[in-house]
């Protein structure tokens, strides 16, 4: 009877605190949390990562880096994050290229929804078309005319082959029907250094990253992605006027490993959304024409899945297709 009743009191007291699985669930994070950015330091996905990462920090009080895992259009950091361990401790902030890439790419070394869960969106981004004052242009039929007038003779640069970028331009040439060569570059800021530079043609950045050059009259916008106009830039009038049926929102949004606890997704989905409601952070995105709009997982799930079907559409439509 005795060692009846203490195996019973030993395995009691295993799940009340000796396995780490529950202990992960008891308590989380118990340890360093890493966010996956599958782009270049310094891009807006990035400057946004590292913010919330920051918040985080302080209100965990266990540290949260920002690992920057860039290539092939986001899908080297999306592979390394599908195959975590899925606990909360590995997370990732990235763009609507998640949703792009099960189309763009003819194999991909993970699925998009079976390996990974939305933990929540986190803004939407308008990607503003952007040329130099060289160019000789300043809207966007003056850009149409001259692309028309030199067919395969100017490009377009892209932050790298498969980001949103890349994908904005090559709808831009599909939909407008223009002969123009796509230069990829390692990206955001090497993009807007040669576009400066006269050296690509035009380019189609986020927002947030192309502002100080504007104002500083380095780059002259004309339109921008989105369905509607940016608050930021209320007067840029959007594509779809001029290449109509165009809409590109170039979106944000945190994921984790598929088989993470649900109650440790909620946990970190409630933190985040808290932190893009804090009104400073508000002021803070919306002054980069960023919009902060956090939701539940369960709806970031379903964007997702809207997202690869709308967007997927486009890359066939397009013929877009990377090995």
């Amino acid at each position: 009877m005795f060692f009846k009743i203490a195996k019973i009191v030993g395995v009691a007291l295993l799940v009340a605190s000796g396995s780490p699985a529950v202990q992960a669930q008891e308590k989380f994070p118990n340890k360093q949390v890493r966010i996956v950015v599958p782009f270049v330091a310094g891009s807006q996905v990035d400057l946004v990562a590292r913010e919330i990462g920051r918040r985080l920090q302080a209100v965990w009080g266990q540290a949260v880096i920002v690992d920057n895992r860039p290539g092939a259009g986001g899908t080297i950091g999306s592979r390394t994050v599908a195959t975590a361990e899925p606990d909360g401790h590995t997370l990732m902030i990235t763009s609507a290229s998640h949703a792009i890439n099960p189309t763009l790419y003819k194999k991909l070394s993970y699925d998009t929804l079976r390996d990974f869960t939305g933990v929540t969106f986190v803004n939407s981004v308008p990607n503003v078309l952007v040329v130099a004052p060289s160019l000789g242009v300043k809207s966007v039929p003056e850009l149409l005319t001259l692309i028309r007038a030199k067919p395969g003779q100017l490009n377009f640069a892209s932050a790298g082959i498969g980001s949103g970028t890349h994908f904005n331009g090559e709808m831009f040439k599909a939909m407008a029907k223009l002969d123009i060569v796509h230069v990829p570059y390692k990206g955001t800021g090497d993009a807007l250094v040669d576009t400066v530079a006269g050296r690509s043609a035009l380019y189609w950045s986020p927002l947030g990253l192309t502002l100080p050059f504007i104002k500083d009259g380095k780059l002259l916008p004309l339109a921008v992605s989105t369905a509607d106009p940016a608050p930021v830039m209320p007067n840029l009038p959007v594509i779809s006027t001029y290449v109509p049926g165009m809409i590109y929102d170039h979106w944000y949004g945190m994921v984790a490993p598929a088989a993470t606890p649900k109650a440790v997704v909620d946990q970190i989905s409630a933190e985040v959304g808290r932190i893009l409601r804090m009104p400073e952070v508000v002021k803070s995105f919306s002054d980069q024409g960023v919009i902060a709009a956090p939701t539940s997982p369960a709806d970031f799930n379903k964007f997702i899945a809207s997202e690869i079907q709308r967007l997927g559409a486009v890359v066939k439509s397009a013929n877009i297709q990377i090995d």
